[in-house]
């Protein structure tokens, strides 16, 4: 059983490979290079990458990647809202999903979206375990049951809680929040209980074998993730990932493929030792964070809050955001509420990419830039992140005026014929080129 790891330390390139070389502008052997150093994932499930998923590279090499999260609940369960939601996010840029639902027919639920989904697939598949039964129920053969089903049906990606120990959980007595992961919740409730060490840490060797034969890749949860600005960078969060360095080292010598989770809520001076931390504890493998928020303070503008924090993050290590919609810690999202999530998410990181200076990356903006300096509304709407939204924009904009589309082609409402600096630009430039021309 091979995997993208295992090909790649073998000096082969694969079509996954090829694939995200081409659309990083990237040579694939220098793809295949970072994927050997455990510094870049593939997350291609065997049975996806078989049907109609299309890799993409998550890895600091690589342009930063966003994930938008979607899923039932005990009280919403309507699959095609959901999928209304991940067509919506995938409009918009979003470069994988993950599948987070506790309600209804889970597994009739997960193949119905990974049908429509063409970009990374991700589970939590300790949601699952916990269905219909108490935690205290959880045994090691339920786990691995799940694992391999879920694998089975091309799950590119698993969240696995295993670097929440029980001695860790001491270290949250001080906390404001207290534990805020829903997989760590859960598992620590179960050491508790049974006065035993995390089941996912005991069997991670086993999970690994599962994720080799199918070439899932390993999302390390951060189960102590800070859910507060007071909670972060504190000793939990810290001791676990330590823990998480370890299971990093131990799954890449069995073939997997990893990545590591990151915080939730950090402060803005703290994100640049968060991201360095990670980078030097888990030996660069890429960092997935979940924004990070970097204030409290601001319930129903969270999408903002946590652009702010991603775009440090991306800029200083992190490889791969999970937006964050308005509606977080409000509850669940809907359709448009997935689309602000992703473009600000999907802004934070193509700011960090454009300051890194990433090969290609500053061209859209300069396209965009002369399309505008040039008032060719046309291509300058057509270039911008979210052109729905701008077409939308400048149609009101016009219509409030009076104004056509057509009719607006030389100035903008903003400033008006007279006052419109672009086209006084224009006037200005045509006057010393026929100054030059004359001379």
């Amino acid at each position: 059983m091979t995997t993208q790891l295992t090909d790649a330390r073998a000096g082969i390139i694969t079509a996954a490979m090829q694939r995200v070389a081409g659309d990083e502008k990237l040579g694939a052997e220098a793809v295949r290079d970072e994927v050997a150093a455990g510094r870049l994932v593939i997350p291609a499930n065997k049975i996806h990458l078989q049907s109609n998923l299309r890799p993409a590279g998550i890895g600091r090499a690589l342009r930063t990647k966003v994930n938008a999260n979607l899923g039932t609940s005990s009280v919403r369960c309507s699959v095609q809202a959901e999928i209304e939601k991940m067509e919506a996010a995938l409009a918009v840029g979003a470069d994988a999903i993950m599948d987070l639902s506790t309600g209804g027919q889970l597994d009739a639920i997960r193949a119905e979206l990974l049908a429509h989904c063409p970009v990374p697939f991700g589970t939590v598949p300790i949601y699952q375990v916990i269905e219909g039964r108490q935690v205290e129920d959880i045994t090691w053969d339920l786990i691995r049951r799940t694992v391999e089903k879920q694998a089975r049906q091309g799950v590119d990606f698993f969240t696995i809680h295993a670097g929440v120990l029980r001695e860790h959980l001491p270290l949250v007595g001080k906390r404001v929040m207290g534990i805020v992961s829903r997989g760590g919740a859960l598992l620590a409730k179960w050491m508790l209980h049974h006065n035993r060490q995390n089941p996912l840490y005991e069997m991670f060797d086993e999970l690994c074998d599962v994720m080799v034969e199918y070439d899932v890749c390993f999302s390390l949860g951060d189960g102590l993730r800070p859910g507060a600005i007071a909670d972060a960078t504190d000793e939990a969060q810290i001791a676990e990932l330590r823990t998480l360095g370890e299971l990093t080292q131990r799954a890449q010598e069995r073939g997997c493929q990893v990545m590591v989770e990151g915080p939730g809520h950090v402060p803005f001076h703290q994100i640049q030792h968060n991201m360095e931390l990670q980078q030097q504890i888990c030996r660069g493998a890429p960092f997935y964070v979940l924004g990070p928020l970097v204030t409290d303070i601001a319930p129903g503008y969270d999408h903002i809050t946590s652009a702010i924090g991603g775009c440090v993050a991306a800029f200083y290590g992190a490889s791969f955001l999970c937006y964050v919609t308005p509606r977080e810690h409000l509850g669940l999202p809907d359709v448009e509420d997935v689309r602000t999530g992703v473009v600000a998410a999907k802004i934070a990181a193509h700011a960090a990419d454009l300051a890194r200076g990433l090969t290609g990356v500053a061209e859209r903006d300069r396209t965009l830039s002369t399309a505008r300096s040039n008032l060719d509304w046309e291509t300058h709407l057509a270039t911008s992140l979210d052109p729905q939204t701008a077409h939308r924009m400048h149609q009101e904009a016009c219509q409030g005026t009076g104004m056509t589309e057509r009719q607006s082609a030389d100035y903008c409402s903003m400033c008006g014929q007279h006052w419109c600096s672009a086209r006084i630009n224009r006037e200005v430039r045509a006057t010393i080129g026929a100054g030059k021309a004359a001379g």
